[in-house]
């Protein structure tokens, strides 16, 4: 697993420094891939997160052996897990950070294990298992890189907000339904409410959209409709 520790003390500061620049060149090559995306997360802050999770570990590996020889009856107890442990803990908070929500999207969720797999790749360096790391970073970018393009052939429902003002008609709910069905849109969710004084009704809708349909197209249509007066398409 180690390949360079044979040739080195454990802890020189040759074998620390190596251990620490291979963290954060690792780290840095799944930054630039979030970073050409224009995701918040990007370069530096993976970088960061596989670099502070790797000298984590080699204090916290430090702090084991130093203390290793204590007596039994020591006050002081030792878990070389605990660090780790924490790591795993504190990057969710910032990987939360990095989840956007907009409307009935999220989005960020794919730099937020970006960043859980980078602390994890720098834990894993920090530790000496550097083959491992090289793996998991290859599988990485992999799954970013060209994955990425066979999810476009998925067909995959896409969620949206309608608001529909309509006339206060009793045959406009049935038009809605029937139009809804010809188009392959499922209702997920339903609302209306009644206003009188305006002679109108507005329905609020949530839809699941598994066509290819363009959303201009469909604002069209809706405007099409006989008792449609106007359209609000998130």
């Amino acid at each position: 697993m180690e390949w360079f520790d044979p040739l080195l003390t454990e802890y020189s500061e040759l074998a620390i420094g190596f251990r620490l620049a291979l963290a954060a060149v690792l780290g840095s090559l799944i930054g630039i891939e979030r970073e050409v995306h224009g995701r918040p997360a990007g370069f530096r802050t993976h970088l960061l997160v596989t670099l502070g999770a790797c000298l984590m570990i080699i204090v916290s590996e430090a702090y084991y052996f130093k203390y290793a020889n204590l007596a039994s009856d020591s006050v002081l107890r030792l878990d070389p897990a605990r660090i780790a442990a924490q790591i795993v803990t504190g990057i969710g908070f910032l990987g939360a950070g990095a989840i956007i929500k907009e409307g009935h999207a999220v989005r960020g969720l794919t730099t937020a294990a970006c960043l859980w797999v980078s602390a994890g790749i720098g834990m894993a360096v920090g530790a000496g298992f550097y083959f491992p790391a090289l793996v998991v970073v290859g599988i990485s970018l992999f799954s970013l890189m060209l994955l990425k393009r066979v999810e476009r052939h998925f067909r995959r429902d896409r969620y949206r907000s309608l608001r529909v003002h309509c006339e206060y008609e009793e045959e406009c709910l049935p038009e809605l339904e029937a139009f809804f069905e010809e188009r392959k849109l499922r209702i997920v969710n339903f609302g209306f409410e009644k206003d009188r004084t305006h002679g109108e009704i507005v329905y609020n809708f949530v839809i699941a959209q598994s066509g290819t349909d363009d959303r201009n197209k469909l604002v069209r249509d809706f405007m099409s409709l006989k008792h449609v007066n106007k359209v609000r398409f998130n």
